[in-house]
């Protein structure tokens, strides 16, 4: 996962995925068929588990909590030490489906946080949720491209203050 996350799935070589698990090419092969099969998992694995963090945002009390939880939390794993720099599921064009999903349960929380009275009911929640995701795909691009976490940070300050209400939510 961290080869096809790191790389891309274009510059990913199968060279590349034997090396760092430790196999041979007729392993890989026996194993996931080709490296596209390989890739899917790899994927599927990385999209379960952003896809719960996405979720345990998405569930806090408030509209503006969830996306400032979901902003923060982006920004920090994107820098995170322990991984390539950005977001695979932001930042690999084979996995466009995987954002789309994304900006999908976003538009519902807001459309949740509209009928509730937590978010104006001026709002948009497809446009609303469209500005939110190419933050987070600007966030992983700009970690990718060396932003530290307070850089990344005050870009999630100034998308908040584009959510609507956001004024009388305290970060």
């Amino acid at each position: 996962m961290e080869q096809f996350w790191g790389h891309g799935y274009e510059a990913t070589t199968v060279s590349g995925l034997t090396e760092a698990m430790s196999i041979t090419a007729p392993s890989l092969y026996a194993a996931f068929g080709d490296k596209d099969t390989l890739f899917r998992k790899a994927a599927q694995c990385y999209v379960d588990r952003i896809m719960s963090q996405v979720d345990q945002a998405l569930a806090k009390a408030s509209t503006r909590e969830a996306i400032h939880e979901l902003l923060r939390t982006t920004a920090e794993g994107a820098v995170a030490d322990d991984s390539p720099r950005g977001c695979f599921m932001l930042s690999e064009p084979r996995l466009a489906e995987h954002r789309e999903r994304t900006r999908q349960r976003v538009a519902a929380r807001i459309a949740q946080g509209v009928a509730s009275g937590d978010v104006p009911s001026s709002t948009d929640p497809d446009r609303l949720s469209r500005f939110l995701l190419a933050v987070l795909v600007g966030l992983s691009a700009q970690a990718r491209e060396g932003a530290d976490l307070d850089q990344l940070l005050g870009v999630v300050d100034n998308a908040l203050s584009a959510v609507p209400g956001a004024d009388s939510f305290d970060v």
